[in-house]
């Protein structure tokens, strides 16, 4: 049980909690473990993370809230995995396979690649897949027709695809950036089609997910040791 002085030390705790998201789990059930867990006041976040991803999720603690823009608009930084040969209609492997074919004994990357660096136009996919609160399974849903928007990609780079057709690859962005998006695109311009499989989260502007506390550990921690996790404003802020 938490003592009164522990109570009122989190109900005056404001700043950062980094968190490594466990991909499988919706983005809304860490933010509310936490904030029901600890007992904070106020719990937000500063940019949604897909259920079937990982990586870094960032809380915002009572008065940090206020600076949700900062971390709103910061840059992102993605590492991942994508199949060749296979697109469905989300995008992602969670979707409904609408196409399959051949993969090319050598894909054209370097033939392809510059046309998905620096500006780029986007338009999101009419479906997306979705984890609702307390189900174990996705869920495809139309999101409805979309106006092509730009973003602005820094670094894209693949490894030489495995035998399989699966490719890592990493990326980084602005805020925005649909990355499951981007590899249907590359697919589509490939001619062979690809489908996103793994993504996780490495990096939101200056925070870094090997700074993250994992969300399994959180679920362990005593009340007295959750302040440990959290950065200070006068450390997150710091340019």
């Amino acid at each position: 049980m938490a003592n009164l002085v522990q109570l009122r030390m989190l109900e005056n705790l404001d700043g950062f909690l980094l968190v490594d998201k466990p991909a499988g789990i919706a983005f809304p059930t860490v933010v509310k473990t936490v904030k029901r867990k600890f007992n904070l006041v106020k719990v937000g976040h500063g940019g949604a993370l897909d259920a079937a991803a990982s990586g870094l999720l960032i809380l915002l603690i009572n008065d940090a809230n206020k600076f949700v823009g900062d971390v709103m608009g910061a840059d992102r930084a993605w590492s991942g995995e994508l199949q060749l040969g296979r697109r469905t209609n989300t995008g992602d492997a969670q979707g409904t396979l609408v196409e399959e074919k051949p993969i090319p004994p050598s894909p054209a990357f370097e033939t392809v690649l510059p046309d998905f660096r620096g500006d780029i136009f986007q338009t999101e996919n009419a479906f997306c897949s979705v984890r609702r609160e307390g189900s174990s399974g996705y869920e495809v849903v139309s999101t409805g027709p979309h106006k092509p928007f730009l973003a602005h990609v820094y670094h894209f780079e693949l490894e030489t695809p495995r035998e399989d057709g699966r490719v890592a690859f990493t990326v980084a962005g602005t805020k925005g950036l649909i990355v499951r998006t981007l590899v249907d695109d590359f697919g589509a311009a490939l001619g062979c089609g690809a489908t996103l499989t793994k993504l996780r989260r490495t990096a939101v502007g200056r925070f870094s997910v090997a700074d993250a506390v994992p969300f399994e550990r959180l679920l362990e921690t005593p009340m007295g040791d959750f302040a440990g996790y959290v950065k200070p404003l006068s450390e997150a802020l710091a340019r």
